[in-house]
């Protein structure tokens, strides 16, 4: 199966970037970059050291409701091309594993789908969930922190 790693809308970053307020109404904060663990869920590469990144909270669904979750993620302060490669990311190399978990077409989780998976197996098992009926697409955490990286679905 072929996968497609999706970062944030390009419309919903630049919104950011131009000051919108966060998902919990707040102006994204500015801060410069030490190049230590800064990825950025738009072009899904780590934002190098001296570059002004932006820390705000994010809900990857498109409504509120029950499994809606909201929380800290990073970007580009500055304008970024969004990821379009069909290989893994650069920010999902950066740990030895992270949280896969699959959601239904009413972005609702599918309980039993998540689980810690090592960086290789990442491609494996987001196939598996993507093979079954009741999962649209994976969403890929942080296995540390629970922090949304990206989405995965069948390209």
């Amino acid at each position: 199966m072929m996968l497609r790693y999706t970062p944030i809308p390009s419309a919903d970053v630049t919104a950011l970037q131009q000051g919108k307020p966060d998902a919990y109404g707040m102006i994204p904060e500015r801060h410069i970059s030490d190049g230590q663990g800064m990825p950025c869920r738009h072009c899904l590469a780590n934002i190098d050291a001296g570059a002004p990144y932006l820390i705000l909270a994010y809900r990857p669904f498109p409504a509120l409701q029950p499994y809606a979750e909201t929380g800290p993620i990073f970007l580009h302060a500055e304008e970024c091309k969004a990821y379009e490669e069909a290989a893994k990311p650069p920010i999902l190399t950066t740990s030895k594993d992270y949280i896969l978990r699959g959601y239904s077409n009413e972005h609702r989780i599918i309980y039993g789908t998540g689980a810690a998976t090592a960086v290789e197996d990442i491609e494996r098992y987001a196939a598996e969930l993507l093979n079954r009926n009741d999962v649209a697409y994976v969403h890929v955490r942080s296995a540390r922190n629970n922090c949304y990286q990206c989405r995965i679905e069948a390209a």
